[in-house]
């Protein structure tokens, strides 16, 4: 689940037992849990989101622009649904390398201008953004364009893993939950304001406008801490006690949580097996299956339909594409930020659940819209089941956990992006009603099997799922 991934390249690791509650008031760092968010926490979070929203622009730009790219380039269906989805197999290897290169350069970036190198993993996934975004708005041909497309796939791949545990790794645990939420909010705007500003703009200014988020982040890479976790990781224990004071304060005792992490990284390194296939082992089977099983319903569910080719299904169901798209925007932003406000006061398994009932709904009655149309009955209300259908499904694609399941969240992606298109052709009925059971499903599995991370730190968490280590 967003929000509360582990700084492990993997999905799961073993920790060390925390205490509840060494510290107390003064904001004596995370363990007494009151700790208030600096300026500091604030920009670095900022900056961070901004590859948030890159993530969003580059999955929304696929539906206002269909149309038109097809007609200007002489695509087929097939031909524009390879350029939809090879987004995904792009992410597919970056999130197969997304936690080695975070683990291994760090989980931010910074361009070195001099040699045009560079040297950690926020930048380093940007540079590949600012790429495809240039290839798209220069394509001519569908070669080039599929090839920026790939490579804006492999950026975002790698900033689905590292923003997430980076605003993770920063903040207080008592702040951890909205603020790493606000990842999700950024993507929903991401993709909203693409949809909004598609509908008046020709889609090579559309990838023009895409590059400003990407330019954003890597200038604002230079002036942010790195994660006291990794610096500890690593072996920089000064480095890290001084980043975690630049982002509680001068005046705070940070000593309990440089404590913490420096006993999570001595435990990381004497229980830590290095290779992705210590994952399936029996005392990690819950955690692997929550994570998995997490994305892989959220993908079958028909998330990336929706989010790739919204305007389409609008069309489809008779509705006026523009009009659709704008109404999911003042819908979904509202919507994202009320979940951004209730997700440490609710917690986030209820949300959780809420979200998945909500998109069964919607699926249902977008499913309901077209069976109606093709008895040609109620015709002239028909295209408002589709509508509200699609309005209360959630279209911010989420990041995830760590290497192995942010690759069955774009493998998943990848699945349904492709298949969209032709699955609409096939039944458009038949497959909504696919996508509501699943998230019918969805509601069942997170009620039996996802615990609460609520007002918890990462290691705690991780130390529910697999109480392995004793202190």
């Amino acid at each position: 689940m967003e929000g509360d991934q582990t700084s492990s390249p993997l999905l799961v690791k073993e920790w060390p037992k925390v205490h509840d509650g060494d510290g107390v008031g003064g904001g004596e760092g995370q363990n007494g849990g009151g700790s208030a968010a600096t300026a500091v926490v604030v920009i670095s979070t900022l900056v961070a989101v901004s590859g948030s929203y890159v993530f969003g622009t580059a999955t929304g730009f696929s539906s206002p622009t269909q149309s038109a790219i097809m007609d200007d380039l002489s695509l087929s269906v097939a031909e524009f649904s390879l350029f939809g989805s090879i987004l995904t197999i792009g992410a597919m290897v970056g999130a197969i390398m997304s936690g080695k290169v975070a683990d291994y350069i760090g989980r931010r970036g910074r361009l070195i201008i001099l040699y045009m190198a560079l040297n950690q993993a926020m930048g380093f996934a940007e540079i590949f953004c600012v790429m495809g975004w240039i290839a798209v708005a220069f394509s001519k041909v569908a070669w080039l364009l599929d090839l920026g497309r790939l490579s804006l796939g492999y950026g975002i791949g790698l900033i689905s893993y590292v923003v997430p545990v980076y605003i993770a790794e920063i903040t207080p645990k008592n702040l951890r939950g909205g603020f790493t939420t606000v990842h999700q909010l950024m993507i929903c705007l991401g993709v909203s304001l693409t949809f909004v500003i598609g509908c008046f703009v020709s889609w090579r200014v559309l990838a023009w406008i895409g590059l400003i988020p990407c330019l954003v982040q890597i200038i604002g890479l230079f002036f942010i801490p790195e994660s006291p976790r990794w610096l500890a990781k690593i072996g920089r224990g000064g480095e890290s006690e001084a980043a975690l004071q630049r982002l509680r304060g001068e005046n705070v005792n940070i000593s309990n949580e440089a404590a913490e992490i420096r006993d999570y990284t001595e435990t990381l390194q004497q229980h830590s097996e290095g290779s992705i296939l210590s994952l399936f082992q029996w005392k990690y089977a819950h955690s692997l299956i929550v994570g998995v099983g997490l994305m892989a319903l959220r993908q079958f569910g028909g998330v990336s339909g929706i989010a790739f080719y919204a305007t389409s299904i609008f069309l489809s169901a008779g509705f006026s594409g523009r009009v659709g798209t704008i109404a999911m925007v003042f819908v979904q932003v509202p919507m994202t930020v009320l979940g951004t406000v209730l997700m440490d006061i609710s917690g986030r398994r209820p949300l959780l659940m809420i979200s998945a009932a909500g998109t069964c709904l919607g699926c249902f009655l977008a499913a309901l819209s077209f069976f109606l149309q093709g008895l040609e009955t109620l015709t002239d209300i028909s295209p408002f089941f589709a509508l509200s259908g699609v309005l209360v499904f959630p279209i911010n694609m989420k990041g995830s956990a760590g290497s192995a399941v942010t690759l069955i969240n774009w493998l998943g992606s990848w699945i349904i992006s492709y298949a969209f298109n032709f699955l609409m052709t096939w039944s458009s009925t038949g497959t909504f009603f696919i996508f509501s059971s699943t998230c019918g499903i969805t509601v069942l599995f997170v009620a039996k099997l996802v615990p609460e991370t609520k007002g918890r730190t990462l290691e705690e968490i991780q130390a529910s799922m697999n109480p392995i280590v004793k202190q």
